[in-house]
């Protein structure tokens, strides 16, 4: 699965250089440690000659201590610019020279299912995989998270998180988050379908309107949507919930794991996307979110007042 540099038209090994390790350290009492662990180790992409690095969110919410490493051996720390809960995106900024070039940021729009792509991860050609683009379709996240259209890669890199999906041009298209089970099209063509491993990528246009917000004021600027603090699944036709986040909204009306939603606002649910898309659509951060729910073969109804995700996480530490 290792790329070849004569199966690329540009410069493969430079251009792999761009992708650095990372390694974030977390405050036992932060928010996200209980789920995400207090260390967390990952790529993230150099996508300016200053040192700004693209990674994905998750591996730098709430860090106090940041290092970037490359395959010449050096570590630099690093500085959390900031993060984005609706994209996954983070933004980190080297405190020290990496000698390294950036990666120039490219179009996930006009990247095209079945074009072949590499998954960078840092340490060069050992590290990264030569795959293809097997999806672009929606995806949803058990934790309140949603993307109109991700980018799905197969075969996966197994050390998938803030690696840098490369296109054609030899240009940054996305990051990746998470290495799932996709359901791929069957290549003899016929009816049966099969599932594969393959990474979910993160597309880099959707980080282009919100890349100066995140830069001066660590965030996009815009309201901040409701959230509840519940972590979801689909069963059949239905959603159930899975978890409950600590002292969120959720917490507090005493949900549990195990119920199912019903409704939100009188609209049935069927699907994840469907269950965070109507508590969207209600209003900003703040907003009450009424729900039907279904428990232990009774239904019943309960009005959840939602909140802001960003109070309940660490800001990041100055440097």
């Amino acid at each position: 699965m290792e790329p070849k540099p004569d199966d690329y038209d540009y410069e493969l090994d430079r251009t792999l250089s761009a992708v650095v390790g990372i390694r974030a350290l977390i405050p036992a009492d932060a928010f996200t440690a209980e789920t995400l662990g207090t260390e967390r180790r990952g790529n993230g992409v150099l996508i300016r000659d200053d040192g700004l690095i693209l990674t994905i969110g998750y591996l730098i919410t709430e860090a106090e201590t940041v290092w970037i490493s490359h395959s010449g051996g050096r570590a630099v720390p690093g500085h959390v610019l900031g993060y984005d809960q609706e994209t996954g995106f983070g933004l980190l900024q080297a405190l020290g020279r990496l000698d390294l070039p950036a990666l120039p940021l490219g179009s996930s729009k006009t990247a095209e299912v079945g074009e072949r792509v590499v998954v960078g991860g840092a340490g060069g050609r050992p590290r990264s995989v030569a795959a293809r683009i097997i999806a672009k379709q929606e995806f949803s996240g058990y934790w309140e998270y949603v993307l109109d259209e991700a980018i799905f890669t197969a075969p996966s890199h197994p050390h998938w998180g803030g690696t840098g999906l490369i296109g054609p041009e030899g240009d940054l298209i996305g990051i990746g988050s998470l290495q799932i089970q996709q359901v791929a099209a069957n290549p003899t063509g016929r009816a049966q379908r099969q599932a594969e491993d393959a990474n979910m990528i993160v597309p880099i246009d959707l980080l282009k309107p919100i890349l100066d917000d995140m830069l001066t004021i660590g965030r996009p600027n815009r309201p901040a949507r409701p959230w509840l603090g519940l972590y979801a699944t689909e069963v059949g036709s239905s959603v159930a919930i899975l978890g409950i986040a600590s002292r969120g909204p959720a917490a507090n009306a005493d949900l549990k794991a195990g119920d199912v939603v019903v409704s939100v606002a009188g609209t049935p649910v069927s699907t994840l996307a469907g269950l965070f898309r109507g508590v969207w659509s209600l209003g900003q951060a703040g907003v009450n979110v009424p729900l039907q729910i279904h428990r232990d073969g009774r239904t019943f109804d309960i009005t959840l007042r939602s909140s802001d995700r960003r109070r309940f996480l660490k800001g990041p530490v100055l440097h």
